[in-house]
C-alpha cells in the first residue's frame, strides 16, 4: 500500500508474522470468552415475559452479537496459545 506524504514517497507493508500474545493475556482471552458465552446465554434465559416485542428484539441481538465477540475472542486466545506453544 502506497500513499503520498507531503514530502515523500513512503511504501508501507504489514507483516503480521511477528504479532505476540503473552501467555497472560491468552489466558484472559479464553476466560472473558468463556464468561461472556455462560453471561449471555443465562441472560437470554432469565429474560421475563410480558416485554413489548421491540424488548426481546434488541436484547436477542445483544446476545447474538456478544456471542460471536465471545467466539473471536475465544479464538484469538487459543491461536495465541498454540502460537506460543509451537514457538517452544
Amino acid at each position: 500500500m502506497e500513499y503520498r506524504c507531503p514530502d515523500r514517497l513512503r511504501t508501507t507493508r504489514r507483516n503480521t508474522d511477528i504479532m505476540q500474545i503473552s501467555r497472560k493475556i491468552a489466558a484472559f482471552l479464553i476466560g472473558l470468552a468463556a464468561f461472556m458465552i455462560f453471561e449471555w446465554i443465562n441472560l437470554g434465559f432469565n429474560l421475563a415475559d410480558g416485554h413489548p416485542t421491540s424488548f426481546y428484539v434488541v436484547h436477542g441481538i445483544l446476545v447474538a452479537v456478544n456471542l460471536v465477540l465471545a467466539v473471536v475472542l475465544g479464538a484469538i486466545g487459543l491461536r495465541a496459545l498454540r502460537g506460543l506453544r509451537e514457538a517452544r
